[in-house]
C-alpha cells in the first residue's frame, strides 16, 4: 500500500509533496493518518507547523535577524516594507529564494492568508528631539500599527491571520532610579509612556479572535546595530565611559533572546497580552559601560556629562540619561529559556 503525504497550508499556493513509501507506520513521528475515500493520506505534522510570517519593519536590526531564523526554519515571509529597492539590497533574492517583498499598496494581499503578523516598524528614537520628529517618532508607528490591524480586521475570517505579535517599548512604564517594573505595572506619565500606550492600545484594536502578543522591547544588544554600534567606537577611542551619573538602570536584552521570544510568541499559544522583551538581570548604566570597557579591553572611567548628551540630542537626551529596572516576569512564568541572563556573557558573545 502506498502512503502519499499531501498538506495545504495557509499560503497563496498549495504546497504538494512526491509520495514516500512507509513499510509500517510504527515509530514514525510527527505523522498522521486519516481513510478518506479507501485512501491513506499522510500528513508531515513538521509541514504543518510551517508558518506564513508577514512583517513590518523586517530591514531593521531585530527584523533581519527574525527574517534570517523564519527562513533559515523553512517558514515563508513576506516582508513588508516602504521600499522594496532597500529591502531587496538586504534580502537578495539568490539567499533568500521565496522571500515576497511588498510595497504598501500590495500589503494586504500579503496579511489576508498569512499565518501570522508581526509589526515592527518604527522611527528611530536615538536622535535629537525636536516637535517635528516628537510627532513622527508617535506618528511612524501608530500608522503602521492601525493599517495593519485594519488589514488584518478586514480580512476574511478564513484568511485572516490567527496571531500578531506586536512590538512596543518598556518606556512605557516611565523611568525610575528606586522602582522595579513589570507587566503588572502602571504606565509613566512622560512622552514615551505617552507614545507606548497610544502604540499598544492601536494593537489592541485587533479583532478577538487574534492572539495578541505585545513584547515592551528593552535596550537591544546585538553586532552591527543597536545600542552598542554607537558605544563601541567611543570605547575604541579611549572615550568610553558612563553617560550621565551612571545610576540609571538598563533593562537591557540580547537580539537572539529578542527574536526567539518573538518566535516563540508566533507558535506558541500560552504567549499572549503583555510580555517584556528584557533580560532577567537589568544593570545600572555604570555596570554596563565596566563589562564593555572589560571585554573590549578599554577604559571605562571617563563619563559623558549630562550637558553634552543634551546638546547632542535635545530633549532625546531622556533615553539614555534615564532609565527603568524591567523584569521579564511574564517570559519567566512562560518558561522561556534566555540564552544570554547576564550582561556579560551577552557582550563577550558580541564583542568576539
Amino acid at each position: 500500500m502506498e502512503l502519499t503525504a499531501f498538506s495545504w497550508t495557509n499560503s497563496i499556493s498549495p504546497s504538494f509533496h512526491f509520495p514516500r513509501k512507509f513499510s509500517s507506520t510504527r515509530g514514525c513521528k510527527g505523522v498522521r493518518i486519516w481513510c478518506v475515500g479507501g485512501n491513506i493520506d499522510v500528513v508531515d505534522s513538521n509541514k504543518a507547523d510551517e508558518m506564513t510570517v508577514s512583517i513590518t519593519g523586517a530591514t531593521g536590526f531585530i527584523g533581519k535577524r527574525l527574517v534570517q531564523k523564519l527562513h533559515a526554519d523553512n517558514h515563508r515571509v513576506r516582508v513588508l516594507t516602504r521600499s522594496r529597492t532597500k529591502a531587496q539590497s538586504i534580502f537578495p533574492a539568490k539567499n533568500f529564494p521565496g522571500i515576497v517583498i511588498a510595497e504598501e499598496s500590495e500589503w494586504r494581499n500579503c496579511i489576508q492568508g498569512s499565518t501570522a503578523v508581526v509589526n515592527l516598524a518604527g522611527m528611530p528614537i536615538s536622535t535629537r528631539w525636536s516637535p517635528e520628529i516628537k510627532k513622527e517618532i508617535k506618528n511612524s508607528r501608530i500608522r503602521v500599527t492601525s493599517k495593519v490591524v485594519d488589514l488584518i480586521n478586514d480580512s476574511q475570517d478564513e484568511l485572516r491571520p490567527k496571531v500578531l505579535v506586536s512590538a512596543t517599548a518598556v518606556g512605557y512604564y516611565g523611568t525610575s532610579e528606586t522602582r522595579v517594573f513589570d507587566e503588572q505595572s502602571p504606565s509613566g506619565r512622560d512622552y514615551l509612556a505617552e507614545v507606548c500606550r497610544e502604540w499598544e492600545a492601536t494593537a489592541l484594536k485587533a479583532n478577538g479572535n487574534v492572539r495578541l502578543a505585545l513584547i515592551r522591547i528593552g535596550v537591544v544588544l546585538g553586532k552591527d546595530g543597536g545600542a552598542l554600534a554607537k558605544m563601541i567606537p567611543l570605547f575604541n577611542m579611549f572615550a568610553g565611559g558612563p553617560l550621565g551619573s551612571g545610576k540609571q538602570w538598563f533593562s537591557w536584552i540580547h537580539v537572539d533572546d529578542l527574536v526567539n521570544l518573538i518566535y516563540e510568541a508566533l507558535s506558541n499559544p500560552t504567549y499572549n497580552g503583555v510580555i517584556n522583551g528584557t533580560a532577567p538581570n537589568p544593570v545600572r548604566l555604570s555596570e554596563m559601560c565596566d563589562q564593555l570597557g572589560s571585554v573590549l579591553g578599554r577604559p571605562s572611567w571617563l563619563p559623558v556629562p549630562d550637558i553634552a548628551l543634551k546638546a547632542v540630542l535635545g530633549e532625546g537626551a531622556c533615553v539614555v540619561l534615564e532609565g527603568q529596572k524591567v523584569l521579564p516576569t511574564r517570559a519567566k512564568e512562560l518558561g522561556f529559556p534566555f540564552k544570554y541572563p547576564y550582561v556579560k556573557d551577552a557582550l563577550k558573545t558580541i564583542v568576539s
